[in-house]
């Protein structure tokens, strides 16, 4: 079978915590992943963080001033850099989450503005973006589409952890999916 005629039975979300938006200057600080089926009932998840210079991760925090809005992560981010794992041995716990549910089938990554997280994965975990397929379920393509045909906005909370926002994500596009089904052709 080739890779553009696999039909999804399980999804790969992710999410990436860096330091920026910018993979060939900015750092993964926190990753997290969840694996579900394709009624978005959890079959596994995974998170950790990940162990970068703090000199680097300083650094690159005191130029996105983002953070300035995110004290506490920050704060929090800063103060266990070093009880982080190397990011080699993320990626290798992912791809074995990845090979365990989805075989040699190409896992679709799904997310939230996925396809820069993506640029991250490509640039830091390079084994792991072989494994994926080349097409993403990017959930803000959903918000866009709703806002803009149907003023529709989803109340996702600003949280900025990992995990958090992955489950952010997966309520987001559960909400669009019931509106669908309570208006469908009415709209």
């Amino acid at each position: 079978m080739k890779k553009k005629d696999v039909i999804p039975t399980k999804f790969l979300w992710v999410d990436l915590e860096m330091t920026g938006l910018d993979p060939a200057k900015d750092v993964i600080l926190e990753v997290a992943a969840e694996i579900t089926d394709v009624h978005f009932k959890t079959l596994e998840s995974y998170e950790a963080r990940v162990r970068q210079p703090k000199d680097v991760v300083v650094k690159r925090m005191q130029q996105n001033t983002w953070w300035q809005d995110y004290t506490k992560n920050r704060d929090d981010f800063l103060k266990n850099l070093e009880h982080g794992k190397p990011i080699d041995e993320v990626e290798q716990q992912l791809i074995r989450l990845v090979e365990k549910h989805f075989g040699d089938e190409p896992a679709i990554l799904a997310g939230n503005s996925i396809y820069n997280d993506r640029l991250f994965i490509k640039a830091g975990m390079p084994a792991l973006d072989i494994k994926l397929h080349y097409r993403m379920l990017d959930v803000s393509a959903w918000k866009v589409y709703m806002q803009a045909r149907f003023g529709l906005k989803f109340g996702k909370p600003e949280v900025h952890r990992a995990f958090e926002d992955i489950q952010g994500s997966i309520a987001e596009l559960e909400y669009y999916l019931d509106w669908f089904k309570k208006h469908g052709d009415k709209s």
